[in-house]
């Protein structure tokens, strides 16, 4: 369907990915005209299919991290080591994956991804307990395959819809992280109370990734038009007949990796997002590793349950925080791609603003949650789940900056540049952090119950410190972002 324009396209500009943008009096005018195609919304739902699944991956491993911890005997560094070697890996396969989007064809990027992170998942759950490094490298190597999906499936969803659908579509996959997140909580305890062994949790997710891969070769084409900077100078333009010939309309020359990289240095506006998004993935990162673990050792002090001492030990804490995490995570994506929606027809500066006050907001909620977690375990759950709506506010909404402050033939590399910086400097370290911090206090302390608590709540104070930086983060984003656009449209 897109030979009328690729006809008039040099080379150059005739990529392969994602649906292609719909403009002019061709089938592009109708798209654009008309709405997205309904294969376009089935295409975007397999997408956010898989974009479920990942993050049930991602979060498996914190839903029985008691479980893994006793297993293996291993030390709260230890334990937030293994997230940090899944999150290191992630990040540093991003870039690769981010240079392979924007260069070839993304369709078999993903399916090669989904098929390599399904398959290494189902295989760990066969390791055993003298065998802990490879488990370790299992998840490291999870990592690497999941890093292929969340460079490249945004961009293509960027390419199937014009701006204002864009935005909506965006809210509805980056929902998928938090009810993902939630129902790897969810699986993974509910299965291993069921089964008495926590090994299958870890068994569900390859038959789902199997299923996605399935509906990916299907549905999504196999060679499909990337929107370009053209493509859009055409929406605006009218038709291609005129766009065409008019003057003004020039066609951009591909770019180094390395021009892309420099380029993006200087886009103010991407640096401090990208900073930002640091902060949101140092406390999301630190929270979903050891929020069960803290919960459960306040109860322990509380006398509310006992000490575990079985091979499977009580998962209620994760089953309760994956249900929180579900619904805080679909109301504050939901809530802040609206909100930002509204609000952009009053100041242009909205989005990071808006980024700003939950990051605020959120650190207020996460710390009174820490102070009260001695004294009452129901007001903790309250206050955490606030934190986790506001945090869960900003999802769609630094996408969606990204994506108009970058130009179309760099957002992948952006994606993926977004990636490294804010996993390396976010959950890559936090979870381990947290648990060596907690390690120092309890190697200075004699052994018991309340200093295990202790050392885990003096330790997550951290994380509230970090997300108040992120706020002034994303304050330094608003002062760049009007030009930083303009930048990226014309």
């Amino acid at each position: 369907e897109n030979t009328g324009l690729q006809s008039q396209l040099p080379p150059e500009e005739q990529n392969y990915g994602a649906t292609a943008a719909h403009v002019g009096e061709s089938p592009f005018v109708s798209g654009s005209r008309n709405g997205p195609a309904k294969r376009n919304y089935l295409i975007a739902a397999v997408l956010c299919y898989a974009n479920l699944i990942n993050f049930m991956d991602w979060f498996i491993v914190p839903g029985i991290l008691l479980d893994i911890q006793k297993y293996f005997q291993l030390s709260d560094g230890d334990t937030g080591l293994l997230q940090t070697v899944f999150i290191l890996c992630y990040m540093l396969a991003a870039p690769i994956f981010g240079y392979l989007g924007d260069r070839y064809n993304r369709k078999i990027i993903l399916g090669a991804g989904i098929f390599f992170w399904s398959g290494v998942t189902l295989c760990s759950s066969f390791i055993g307990i003298s065998y802990y490094w490879i488990f370790f490298l299992s998840r490291g190597l999870v990592g690497i395959g999941t890093a292929s999906y969340s460079t490249i499936a945004p961009t293509i969803i960027a390419d199937l819809f014009e701006e204002g659908k864009r935005t909506t579509m965006l809210s509805v996959f980056y929902i998928f992280i938090p009810v993902g997140s939630g129902l790897g909580y969810v699986l993974a305890a509910g299965m291993a109370e069921v089964t008495g062994d926590w090994h299958w949790a870890f068994r569900i997710t390859p038959c789902m990734g199997g299923l996605a891969l399935v509906l990916l070769i299907l549905l999504v084409p196999h060679r499909t038009q990337r929107r370009t900077a053209l493509h859009r100078a055409l929406s605006i333009s009218g038709t291609i007949r005129v766009a065409a010939e008019k003057p003004g309309v020039q066609r951009t020359d591909k770019t180094t990796w390395c021009q892309d990289v420099v380029s993006l240095a200087k886009n103010w506006s991407f640096v401090w997002s990208s900073l930002g998004l640091a902060a949101m993935a140092f406390v999301t990162g630190a929270l979903g590793v050891w929020v069960p673990l803290f919960l459960y050792r306040a109860q322990v002090v509380q006398a509310i349950v006992s000490p575990c001492h079985e091979e499977s030990c009580n998962s209620s804490n994760s089953l309760i925080f994956g249900g929180i995490t579900i619904g805080t995570g679909i109301l504050g994506v939901v809530v802040g791609a609206e909100v930002a929606r509204r609000l952009r027809k009053i100041n242009n500066k909205v989005d990071p603003l808006i980024c700003a006050t939950s990051m605020f907001v959120s650190s207020l909620c996460l710390y009174i949650a820490l102070m009260v977690a001695q004294m009452n375990i129901l007001s903790t759950f309250i206050f955490i789940a606030f934190g986790e709506l506001f945090l869960s506010v900003n999802w769609a909404v630094v996408t969606d900056i990204l994506l108009y402050v970058v130009t179309p033939g760099r957002q992948s590399t952006a994606l993926a540049l977004q990636i490294l910086v804010s996993h390396l400097l976010g959950d890559a370290g936090s979870p381990y952090l947290i648990g060596i911090i907690s390690n120092a206090i309890q190697a200075k302390n004699a052994h018991s119950f309340q200093w295990n608590f202790w050392s885990m709540q003096y330790s997550f104070i951290v994380c509230a410190f970090v997300g108040v930086f992120g706020g002034g983060f994303f304050l330094l984003t608003s002062f760049y972002i009007e030009e930083d656009r303009k930048e990226a449209q014309q």
